[in-house]
């Protein structure tokens, strides 16, 4: 079994792979997708996916924006960092590199899950400068309690041994693994969407850089942070989702950010996007159209 994905045998019928590219920035090798014209609209996938999370959802938005999702450093076809840097900090500054290397300023910016998290850093940070920031079923709030003290240790276990990377990797062969993970999230997929989470999980290399984002993950910066986004910020989250809890969006809302305007989506869970691409691009476009980024 290879450690990596490689583009010539696993790419091989990528979603929207007429779309992609390659490109040399920030240290690494990084597969971006890029389509359509209009406003430019960054989306950054969360932990342990990958651009076929976007293979519905971004030729809609391309039929009103520039749309850029690039694989994140580690994951999908994108080569990965040094392990230690793929903190939240981290990951901010490689997706800033590349939008800088890319001559984009972004007008409009979506995260899923981890990815509305690295957003909100490179905001934060001044070197995003969007006129909204969507974050879809956002990763925004540490762990409480228990969790909180075992989770990260955990991972961290997990991240350095590349053993364990390996038999994650095995256990996928296995599909109805796979399945189970998909149906945890509260999400329904089709069968496409299942098989394609199965060839990512398939990589070791994949599966290291999951676990590496997770053992170095502070979302205390970004609770810290929040009230002092001046970006508006756009919280939309799907009611069945069983990885983040909705709660979490009602706990940005009150305790951090009372500006956040927050959209629920009744029974759908944490792949909203790719459970219903069509109903979520038509919120993305609301919001574009709130924000003045389109007209």
């Amino acid at each position: 079994m290879d450690d990596g994905l490689s583009w010539e045998r696993d790419g091989r019928d990528w979603p929207n792979r007429a779309s992609s590219r390659f490109v040399s920035a920030a240290g690494m090798r990084w597969h971006v997708q890029e389509m359509g014209q209009g406003p430019v609209l960054l989306m950054l996938h969360g932990t342990g996916a990958a651009t076929h999370s976007w293979r519905d959802f971004a030729p809609i938005l391309a039929e009103h924006f520039r749309v850029i999702a690039p694989d994140l450093p580690g994951h999908g076809f994108t080569t990965p960092p040094p392990y230690d840097s793929m903190s939240l900090p981290g990951m901010a500054g490689y997706v800033a590199e590349l939008v800088e290397f890319l001559g984009v300023k972004p007008d409009l910016v979506l995260g899923h899950s981890a990815g509305a998290a690295i957003l909100i850093r490179a905001c934060l940070e001044g070197r995003l400068a969007p006129r909204g920031l969507i974050s879809l079923n956002g990763a925004l709030m540490p762990w409480r309690g228990l969790p909180g003290h075992i989770f990260s240790p955990a991972a961290k276990l997990f991240a350095k041994n590349s053993l364990v990377s390996r038999l994650f990797a095995l256990r996928a062969m296995n599909r109805k693994v796979i399945q189970r993970l998909v149906d945890s999230t509260g999400s329904t997929l089709e069968p496409r969407g299942v098989d394609l989470y199965q060839r990512l999980t398939r990589s070791p290399a994949h599966v290291r850089a999951s676990l590496s984002m997770m053992a170095n993950w502070d979302l205390t910066l970004i609770e810290e942070g929040l009230p002092r986004l001046e970006v508006p910020l756009f919280l939309v989250v799907g009611e069945a989702d069983s990885t983040v809890s909705p709660r979490e969006a009602h706990r940005v809302r009150q305790q951090l950010l009372p500006s956040a305007e927050l959209t629920q989506l009744p029974g759908l869970g944490h792949l909203a996007h790719e459970e219903r691409p069509r109903e979520v691009a038509e919120i993305v476009c609301r919001v574009a159209s709130r924000v003045g980024v389109l007209t």
